[in-house]
């Protein structure tokens, strides 16, 4: 669905109203095209002293074409920027951060990108490092929301063990397939260090890999679908019966395989499961993309429509995935992916049941992730805000706008972008990334 306002607010007479009455100005986002390079432009890494993935770090953009610098040149332009932040160990180190950030923050393009590299606080050897570790969320959080002009910033958490586990996620949040993604933590490394594959061609780093996406047909999973195929991934697509046709159209656009059931039938995980492995021998990525709405004030909830969010959105995502990890189908260096929702991280007005399901996806992933580890298995979530789907013609107007401005983008996001974030914890070198809930919301400015 079009956004009005954004295309008014890009014209000459719409400027000039935007810049006089303090109205959000919602910046045009760069995406990333298969034709273009991954990062268009220099980025500046830096690091605190004593931190100790510098070299690592210049090794994962030069290996991925990123073109970098360690120093600030006068009059220069930065496509990001990058704080190696590891050695900062105490409160008075923190001014490390501001010393870094303040003389080249004018010098960030537009849509760029800004990193801090920390270590996970919870791991501190004392109290000082702990606290300087944590503070870090709270530098990243609000430079998000001060940087404006489509640039997003990201606080990387990376374990001890996990240094060489850095590149796919650098690449991600570096490039424009992270657009709509800003003011998030991730942790790399937290649930054991886990070997990162080989990727041969890194336009198409899924290439022999089969993925397994449900709610396929249109929407968020069609999106995804065709991302994953462009990765290089054969999709096996699944949906209801009757979004059969818009299935088959897909699939067979994308050289792929339609698989029709409802995943709340009580044979649903075996029938998949059998699926998968007479047709490919197993799979490689699970993404849990299915998904329903019956919105009600819980005082206004009948029972059938509790009950059928919880199933659709979290039951059967359970259920299946218990039967194809019980079966061994899920291949080595798997990944398992579910949607959430930020209802389920700030909750919702008249969507008790919906968040629920999505605050229970967030347990579900945070469970699963450290038991499969060992496996060799990953377990991520992504937790979309306001996406720009046919879905949101039904919302009321004041309400559409409201969710389109209340973020750092000041607009709603694209499929695409959740799109993205899927494929990036899908890659091979994601292997460690695991047990994270990242919110693709433009940094909503509701929840965490």
């Amino acid at each position: 669905m079009s956004d009005r306002y954004q295309a008014l607010a890009h014209t000459q007479v719409g400027k000039l109203v935007v810049k006089n009455l303090g109205l959000p100005n919602p910046p045009r986002l760069e995406r990333y095209t298969p034709d273009s390079a991954l990062v268009e432009g220099t980025v500046l890494v830096a690091a605190a002293p004593s931190s100790t993935l510098g070299d690592q770090l210049m090794a994962d953009l030069s290996a991925s074409g990123i073109s970098t610098a360690r120093s600030q040149v006068d009059g220069a332009t930065y496509r990001g920027l990058v704080l190696d932040a590891t050695g900062i160990d105490s409160t008075a180190g923190l001014g490390e951060v501001q010393a870094f950030f303040t003389p080249v923050l004018r010098s960030l393009a537009r849509s760029g990108r800004v990193l801090v590299i920390g270590t996970p606080p919870e791991n501190a050897a004392d109290d000082g490092r702990a606290i300087a570790q944590r503070a870090l969320e709270g530098v990243t959080r609000s430079l998000g929301k001060e940087v404006g002009r489509g640039a997003t910033v990201q606080l990387l958490y990376i374990a001890t063990g996990a240094e060489a586990g850095m590149r796919s996620t650098l690449d991600f949040f570096l490039s424009p397939k992270s657009a709509y993604v800003s003011g998030q933590v991730v942790r790399i490394g937290a649930s054991g260090t886990i070997g990162v594959a080989p990727v041969r061609d890194p336009l198409r780093p899924l290439d022999g890999k089969v993925a397994l996406v449900t709610g396929a047909s249109r929407g968020l999973g069609a999106a995804m679908a065709r991302t994953l195929h462009r990765d290089g991934a054969t999709v096996v697509g699944l949906d209801v019966p009757a979004l059969a046709g818009d299935l088959k159209a897909l699939l067979d656009e994308l050289d792929g395989e339609s698989l029709v059931l409802d995943i709340t039938a009580k044979d649903a995980p075996q029938r998949t499961a059998a699926y998968l492995s007479s047709h490919h021998g197993g799979v490689d990525v699970v993404v849990h993309n299915a998904g329903i709405t019956r919105d009600k004030r819980l005082q206004n909830m009948n029972p059938q429509n509790w009950d059928l969010v919880i199933d659709i959105n979290v039951g059967a995502p359970q259920r299946i995935t218990a039967e194809l990890l019980a079966q061994g189908l899920i291949r080595g260096n798997g990944r398992v992916l579910a949607v959430s929702s930020i209802a389920g991280i700030a909750g919702n007005n008249g969507q008790t049941n919906y968040a629920a399901s999505k605050a229970g996806v967030i347990g579900f992933v945070h469970d699963l992730a450290g038991r499969v580890a060992t496996d060799d298995i990953t377990v991520n979530a992504v937790a979309p805000g306001f996406i720009e789907t046919d879905m949101v013609k039904t919302i009321p107007l004041t309400v559409r706008e409201a969710g389109r401005r209340m973020n750092s983008m000041a607009q709603g996001g694209l499929p695409i972008d959740v799109a993205e974030t899927i494929a990036w914890l899908a890659h091979p070198g994601s292997s460690a990334v695991t047990g994270n809930v990242v919110r693709v919301c433009g940094q909503s400015l509701l929840g965490a």
